[in-house]
């Protein structure tokens, strides 16, 4: 018995080996679990569900065919915030809103992917708000493949020049978000990834901070047990 919190994957084509160390965890560290969470960024970046890459086809087949025994949940990332009902349908894959709620054996815990708190980045706070607009979202959906494919590879080069010049605090999430966010939601646990930065915190009045960590160098698993808090790294 026990729940399992993964996020940060970033797959892509051109690194296979993070793909197969995703199979092999599939393959050998599901069998007594009670649910797998996905804290978003699955994808290195997700243009749209019709241009969805083989590599990715082939994976929403290995995940459909696990959800027929253990129920998949994904919250979306600033990666792939783009990936739609469609795609989560053909991967089974249940689609949860960017801050979730749950018991966990007891605990009220709440998911999220994380970078809605790293609110001292001001310029990627307001992308974030205008990526996350309907009419925005209708008018990309929209565009031609190519076109899609041409705005997701310049926004991916521009954030990576960026992140060049930020410090580390900046890209970091911050305290009054966190204390907010649990506040709001009355959670004792926090859950969430995109930092990169795995770590149990132990915050005041008993809270708890749990960042899972990315999947670039390591294979950063948490899983959660009503008697036991893992957080595990395994080299590629």
């Amino acid at each position: 018995m026990r729940t399992l919190f993964i996020g940060d994957l970033h797959l892509s084509a051109d690194r296979p080996d993070i793909t197969q160390a995703f199979y092999h965890f599939l393959d050998t560290q599901l069998n007594d679990a009670d649910a797998l969470y996905i804290l978003g960024d699955l994808f290195e970046v997700w243009v749209g569900d019709d241009i969805a890459e083989p590599f990715a086809l082939e994976l929403a087949a290995k995940l459909k065919a696990i959800s027929a025994h253990l129920p998949i949940y994904y919250i979306h990332g600033n990666r792939d915030f783009l990936l739609n009902k469609k795609y989560a349908q053909l991967s089974g894959m249940q689609l949860l809103p960017e801050v979730k709620v749950i018991d966990l054996y007891g605990t009220k815990t709440v998911l999220l992917h994380g970078d809605s708190l790293c609110t001292l980045d001001k310029a990627y706070q307001r992308f974030r708000w205008f990526r996350s607009q309907a009419w925005a979202r209708f008018i990309y959906n929209h565009l031609p493949q190519k076109r899609r494919i041409n705005i997701a590879n310049n926004l991916r080069a521009k954030s990576k020049a960026s992140n060049k010049n930020k410090t580390m605090q900046i890209m970091d999430v911050e305290s009054d978000a966190v204390q907010q966010l649990m506040q709001q939601t009355g959670a004792s646990l926090m859950i969430h990834g995109h930092t990169h930065r795995p770590d149990i915190h132990q915050l005041q009045h008993g809270l708890q901070r749990i960042v899972v960590g990315d999947w670039y160098h390591q294979a950063s698993v948490l899983s959660i047990s009503p008697d036991e808090v893992k957080l595990e790294h395994s080299a590629l």
